[in-house]
């Protein structure tokens, strides 16, 4: 199979790396991925300045492309014009913390993988539950299976996968559970600061976590041991909204 990996931490992140180690034994991987680290951009597109790529080696082997732009970018321009044929599949991952909860929204993890369902291809996005996990040896054991599956049994239009992983070793996971999209988030704040020239700046913070409440959250299940699988969507219509609307008379 044809897969495009991508990511947002960057074409030289340890995550990516290890999951192209995990693929491209059994299937066909081009990397194309930001040249830079474009956490927490979302679904941005570059609009406004043209996009430049690179080739990159690692270890002294040619291991992919690198993408002046955003991980969105990397998945419109794979298909557009760097693969030819496009891919069949797009992993995107793996992902340094989890993209749970309101994250998603955030994430350019799960915005690759987005953006390739909106391009018509099936995608999972995948997320470690730590800023420097211990190893990767679960992901790389979990996502080889659920590519798999996903190209046996296909996935809706407009529909993509979510995987977060806990930071445990492979045999220490208690499972996968097929979750919702919970509520988690960050109760942020901004350090005031000064630099030298006395300009007063911002720094945003994560000062505390709110928990979801619900056991069959995405977070929820992580924090008990398990994979989190999550079918996410990018259409954000509340359609039970839209028909109470439609009662409206303005």
């Amino acid at each position: 199979m044809r897969i495009l990996l991508t990511n947002d931490d960057g074409i030289f992140a340890k995550g990516i790396e290890t999951l192209h180690a995990a693929l491209a034994g059994s299937h066909e991987v081009t990397v194309i991925a930001p040249e830079t680290e474009q956490s927490a951009v979302g679904h941005a597109i570059t609009w406004l300045n043209p996009l430049r790529v690179n080739a990159v080696n690692r270890n002294g082997h040619f291991f992919g492309y690198a993408l002046t732009g955003t991980p969105a970018d990397c998945v419109k321009i794979a298909v557009t014009e760097l693969m030819n044929p496009p891919p069949q599949m797009v992993v995107s991952g793996i992902n340094l913390g989890a993209n749970v909860g309101v994250n998603l929204i955030y994430s350019g993890t799960v915005s690759a993988a987005t953006e390739a369902t909106v391009l018509g291809i099936p995608a999972i996005a995948v997320s470690m539950d730590a800023f420097s996990p211990t190893d990767f040896t679960a992901a790389t054991e979990i996502v080889p299976r659920l590519v798999e599956m996903v190209a046996r049994e296909g996935l809706p239009p407009g529909v993509c996968l979510n995987v977060n992983i806990p930071d445990l070793p492979a045999d220490e996971v208690r499972g996968i559970k097929f979750t919702r999209q919970g509520n988690r988030k960050c109760i942020e704040k901004y350090d005031r600061r000064c630099d030298p020239r006395n300009h007063l700046y911002y720094w945003l913070t994560n000062s505390e976590i709110r928990l979801d409440e619900d056991p069959e959250a995405d977070s929820s299940v992580l924090a008990a041991g398990y994979v989190s699988v999550t079918p996410i969507h990018h259409d954000l219509t509340n359609y039970p909204m839209l028909q109470k609307l439609k009662g409206w008379r303005l």
